[in-house]
């Protein structure tokens, strides 16, 4: 359930499956997994080393307000120094009573001289080198930021009401505050799909904390009332083949729904997990064939995957097979949607959520709603939606945003409605035939020398 922020070097997993009344989502079922485990890991079972008290980087670490560090881990880089750090954060920043907690970060350190760069996922913090094409790009630092109330980036009581969007922008500025006193050079900040969201998020409140943004297919969710933009992108994008076949699958999915539902539970049951969220294997299982057309466009689609697809004579085991790979069966079992509440919260009470087509499976569906955003968070935790938050964003994108760098893939249904350019020196670049995973080294040549050109003026501040 996260979305992937582009590397030059290797894809940094982070997958968002969002729904204005559906979402963005995950790699893999084991990927997604692991990363939960990686990111909620407590401090004690790092494998990393406490660093040498008469480094000079540590002191100066150590002096910055309410920074700990947590330990230094090995850095894949030569020229790199990788810290797990905590920062000690307001649970709201508007009531200094509400109490603190200690928000993880990790730092790719190599120069005080040198451009720092932003990084959030916008779910729980990777705990090892993985470089962000920004960061390659200017040979900088990179601070990443785990969101608040994701991983070990708890308060004590978890009242969901600070889980905004604004609270977290607020981390985001305290924390460039902080660090720049380290770092005084020029800031970037960056993320992909929700990380890309914070990002622009964080600019809202807080607009000249950091010289320049690249957002990688951020979904813009700005108008919650109207889906049409996804529904009609999902009704055009490939083929009328493919669309047919991934339909078909759908159906015939829902048909096998017995014999499948229950292999699925079998299956789930042995690794331990239960449906206690959703509520039911029935119900997870009918998500997932809902999500399946949204998610194969967004992580796929390739013309290796469309002549994949099963046909009409695919076996049961076959769609089985091919359901699992392209929507992620365990996402919704207990041990990763515990993980993700927080991420539901958000899509429930600002993000908003998407649609996807249900007529074409209308008489075979058993669960109304299944796919909303609240099936995800317990019924004990209040949900009340803010239809202003995300018009909010789109308004200051689009008369104020300065410095954003916006890259979206043409095949990618995530950003169906995406954002606009700012007011000055800002770009939305596409990717010819690109997914949810997109590069600026993906772009066409003179689009790709735009950016590069872009990203260097704004860490040289000229």
């Amino acid at each position: 359930m996260y979305c992937r922020q582009p590397t030059s070097r290797e894809g940094h997993p982070m997958r968002l499956w969002t729904r204005r009344r559906l979402l963005l989502s995950t790699a893999s079922a084991a990927s997604t997994a692991a990363l939960a485990a990686t990111a909620s890991a407590p401090a004690h079972a790092l494998t990393g080393k406490p660093p040498a008290p008469d480094d000079a980087i540590v002191r100066r670490l150590g002096s910055l307000p309410g920074v700990r560090i947590v330990e230094e881990r090995p850095s894949t880089e030569p020229g790199y120094r990788l810290f797990v750090l905590g920062l000690r954060q307001p649970v709201d920043h508007t009531d200094p009573s509400a109490g603190t907690f200690e928000q993880r970060l990790t730092l790719l350190h190599t120069s005080t001289e040198r451009p720092t760069v932003l990084f959030t996922t916008g779910y729980g913090a990777v705990l090892t080198s993985r470089f962000t094409e920004p960061t390659v790009l200017l040979g900088g630092n990179q601070l990443q930021v785990e969101h608040r109330y994701f991983g070990t980036s708890l308060p004590s009581v978890h009242d969901y009401s600070h889980l905004t969007v604004r609270q977290a922008a607020d981390d985001h500025h305290r924390v460039v505050r902080t660090f720049r006193r380290l770092y005084p050079g020029a800031w970037i900040s960056t993320g992909g799909s929700k990380g890309g969201m914070a990002s622009v998020y964080h600019r809202r409140f807080h607009p000249h904390d950091v010289d320049g943004t690249v957002a990688y297919a951020a979904p813009n969710n700005v108008d919650d009332r109207d889906d049409s933009a996804y529904l009609r992108f999902l009704e055009t994008v490939g083929t009328a083949a493919d669309r047919e076949a991934i339909r078909t699958a759908q159906r015939r999915l829902l048909l096998h729904r017995a014999e499948l539902v229950a292999r699925y539970e079998a299956a789930t049951t042995a690794a331990g997990d239960t449906f206690r969220i959703v509520g039911s294997a029935d119900k997870a299982f009918e998500i997932a064939v809902l999500r399946a057309p949204f998610m194969f466009w967004q992580n796929g689609g390739s013309a290796a995957d469309r002549a994949a697809l099963p046909g009409p004579d695919a076996t049961a085991d076959r769609l089985y097979t091919w359901l699992d790979d392209t929507a992620g069966l365990s996402l919704y079992a207990d041990t990763v949607a515990r993980a993700y509440i927080p991420y539901w919260y958000q899509l429930a009470t600002e993000m908003g959520y998407l649609d996807v087509p249900t007529a074409h499976l209308s008489d075979l569906l058993r669960h109304p709603g299944a796919v909303e955003p609240r099936t995800f968070v317990p019924r004990d935790i209040p949900v009340r939606f803010d239809p202003d938050a995300m018009p909010d964003i789109d308004r200051w994108v689009r008369r104020s945003g300065t410095r954003l760098l916006f890259v979206n893939g043409t095949r990618d249904p995530s950003t169906a409605e995406s954002f606009p350019p700012g007011r000055h020196d800002s770009r939305v670049l596409w990717v010819p035939d690109a997914n949810h995973h997109t590069t600026l080294a993906d772009l066409p040549a003179a689009d790709r020398a735009e950016a590069t050109a872009m990203l260097t003026r704004w860490a040289a501040r000229t």
